[in-house]
């Protein structure tokens, strides 16, 4: 999941009004203590409706202890949905593996409401996945903009035949009594095996922190967003509800699948728990994704330890910072966010040009990485795995412009 921040504000602690409202999912909200609150208020004085919050620094306990840079991966933690898609020999089905891969990467995400790091420019994330079967998946990704914040991702299993390419663009924003983010950019999923069907583009809700100058703080993805397959003439219209005043339910999530203007059926359900699609030729459902039942299938990451991770790699770069979260120690988790601002304050001033190492913005905008992979698999896994873990030529530190 990708989220904003955290929380309310300070209560008494045998107070009513520290329950979840009703119908939401109790891990979508929390409680600040008296400090933490005293803070928020601080925060809130600076903001002025419709200000664009990646200027204002938020306090550190409102962060998730990871880099936006690795939580886009919780993309994809359930590969199983999408292995295979190319041996499926109807163009309908291959559509709605797709549809359930991008689908049950929202259920995942950390308890409260809470923001990850922004990443810095340079910042990079790389992961390998070593999945069951004996294959391999691999995974990158980086900032490659500052101001406007970009950052760049690639997915790719070639032995199970699948390749992700996007690119997010959040822009965040305050409310009144909502903080939202908007999340421009796409994500392109290729079935390798299918090269007639060229590129499934899917786009993303936007998120919502609700309740931050009063009532409880509760998360929702709300609004619309696609997936759709322009060679195969296939479209998903889908909208992440958000709950009324007076009606509706929390984590709802509807669409219609359609082929040209021909009605194939409908989603229904919650993104955090169960999702089903009704055919509409025979009515009959069928499960997409259950986060109850399958929500703990997650697919493992392997990630070098951080002593052996260059400067920039995320894990390593945030380090302090994320064991002052993990100790709940405020104060150093301050002192070491401080340090990271201002050696970035540092490098801008410099004036030096920042060069991207893992991805090239292409002539329709879109950024995509500096690799072309040889068709045998094989060779394509070690190709890849090389160009990921590779060293920068020079050894020298990414500069921002």
């Amino acid at each position: 999941m990708i989220g904003l921040f955290t929380k309310g504000r300070p209560r008494g602690p045998s107070s009513a009004d520290d329950k979840a409202p009703e119908d939401t999912n109790p891990d979508d909200t929390s409680i600040l203590d008296e400090d933490e609150g005293s803070i928020i208020l601080s925060l809130i004085s600076q903001l002025r409706v419709g200000m664009d919050l990646s200027k204002v620094t938020f306090p550190t306990f409102v962060l998730e202890p990871r880099s936006m840079l690795e939580r886009i991966t919780d993309f994809m933690a359930h590969p199983d949905l999408i292995f295979g898609a190319e041996l499926c020999e109807e163009p309908e089905e291959r559509f709605i593996r797709v549809l359930q891969y991008y689908l049950a990467g929202w259920h995942i995400k950390p308890k409260g409401v809470k923001k990850p790091y922004n990443p810095v420019l340079g910042e990079f994330f790389r992961c390998r996945y070593d999945y069951p079967n004996g294959t391999q998946g691999f995974y990158i990704a980086e900032q490659v903009s500052h101001h406007p914040p970009i950052s760049a991702f690639y997915y790719v299993s070639p032995a199970n035949k699948v390749a992700i390419v996007g690119e997010l663009r959040p822009k965040s924003k305050f409310l009144g009594n909502s903080v939202s983010t908007v999340m421009e950019g796409e994500s392109r999923i290729t079935l390798m095996g299918r090269p007639e069907d060229s590129e499934y583009v899917v786009t993303m809700p936007n998120v919502y922190a609700r309740g931050i100058l009063f009532g409880k703080m509760v998360l929702e993805l709300g609004d619309s967003c696609t997936v759709r397959n322009g060679a195969q003439n296939f479209h998903a219209d889908l909208e992440f509800k958000t709950k009324g005043f007076f009606s509706g339910t929390y984590n709802a999530i509807a669409g219609r699948v359609k082929r040209g203007q021909t009605d194939l059926g409908d989603v229904s359900g919650k993104w955090s728990a169960l999702m089903e699609f009704k055919t509409a030729k025979t009515g009959e459902k069928r499960t997409l994704f259950d986060a109850l039942k399958s929500g703990s299938d997650v697919a493992p990451k392997w990630v070098a330890a951080e002593d052996e991770q260059e400067q920039y790699e995320s894990r390593r770069l945030w380090r302090d910072l994320t064991r002052a979260i993990l100790a709940k120690d405020m104060d150093a988790a301050t002192e070491a966010k401080t340090a990271i601002e201002n050696a970035q304050r540092e490098l801008r001033a410099t004036g030096v040009k920042h060069m991207t190492r893992f991805f090239e913005l292409r002539d329709d905008n879109c950024w995509v990485p500096r690799i072309q992979l040889p068709q045998d698999p094989q060779e394509a896994t070690a190709a890849v795995q090389a160009w990921i873990w590779s060293r920068p030529s020079d050894g020298s530190a990414p500069a921002e412009g």
